[in-house]
């Protein structure tokens, strides 16, 4: 998604609502494909990521892909969110959904994933969400990282042993 900020000389508190606008839907979607359909977690996990950037852009300046920054800071709310609360052990009937990114379908199922990767180094995690929850191809995630998409196999392949690993004690047998 690309934002604009006017041309004409405005205020700058137009300028922050431009880019606010430009941006939010973009951000609640993100938010909300990682929280279980939760909306009360996601509008609140979008409130606080905007007035971090109110507190911190006017002194730090606005950072020059304001999109990733906010996706960046909305993604650490969360996974703080879910490493604080333990989430309940579910049967693993409930976590197939998981494989095929339907995380948002499920409030428990989406905890329990978050848990699971809030307990994982930030590279496999990252990339398990971008496979899963952004839905992208192992060619696109290939061409970003600079590697083959064996090689992006192999680390999708890893990262998810990981993940199974962590979550083992919160399946129930």
């Amino acid at each position: 998604m690309s934002y604009s900020v006017r041309s004409e000389r405005v205020s700058p508190a137009e300028d922050w609502l431009d880019l606010y606008r430009a941006t939010v839907g973009d951000l609640y979607g993100y938010v909300s494909r990682r929280c279980g359909g939760q909306r009360a977690l996601a509008e609140d996990v979008v409130q606080e990521t905007w007035l971090r950037a109110l507190a911190s852009w006017p002194s730090a300046g606005t950072p020059k892909d304001p999109p990733a920054w906010l996706k960046t800071v909305a993604r650490n709310l969360l996974l703080n969110h879910y490493r604080r609360a333990a989430p309940e052990p579910l049967a693993p009937e409930r976590l197939e959904q998981l494989r095929d990114g339907a995380a948002g379908s499920d409030p428990e199922a989406a905890a329990l994933l978050h848990w699971g990767l809030g307990r994982l180094a930030r590279g496999p995690a990252r990339l398990l969400e971008a496979f899963y929850l952004d839905q992208r191809d192992t060619a696109s995630l290939a061409a970003e990282l600079g590697l083959s998409e064996r090689a992006v196999e192999g680390r999708l392949r890893r990262a998810r042993l990981q993940l199974q690993r962590k979550l083992a004690p919160r399946i129930l047998a």
